[in-house]
């Protein structure tokens, strides 16, 4: 059974910046799309308004945020990705310091 989290976060709000940002998600690192789908992550998807994004994540019964986190800190290659997006990215106003998407709560649904 699969199971959905939204997530939140702001890009820089300068429309060159956000342009980049977008050209690099047309086509993300091949590493990048692994370390998705092998946590569990079996759909992604990201939205943008003016500089907010919103991330939709379907996911099945192995994901879990810790152990995504966990092997995301120990590749290399994500950490590199992580650090290159952060050129774009802030955080929202209320995060905690070193917090990028938070996860947001649902408060309607249709069925």
């Amino acid at each position: 059974m699969s199971k959905r989290y939204c997530l939140a976060l702001d890009l820089i709000d300068d429309a060159a910046l956000i342009g980049v940002y977008e050209e690099w998600h047309k086509s993300i690192w091949p590493e990048i799309h692994d370390s998705i789908t092998s946590s569990g992550i079996e759909q992604m998807e990201i939205y943008r308004v003016s500089n907010r994004l919103f991330m939709i994540m379907d996911v099945n019964e192995s994901f879990s945020f810790e152990a995504k986190s966990k092997a995301d800190a120990a590749n290399e290659k994500v950490q590199e990705w992580e650090t290159l997006m952060w050129n774009f990215q802030q955080a929202l106003p209320f995060a905690k310091p070193g917090e990028k998407w938070i996860l947001m709560d649902k408060i309607f649904s249709l069925k």
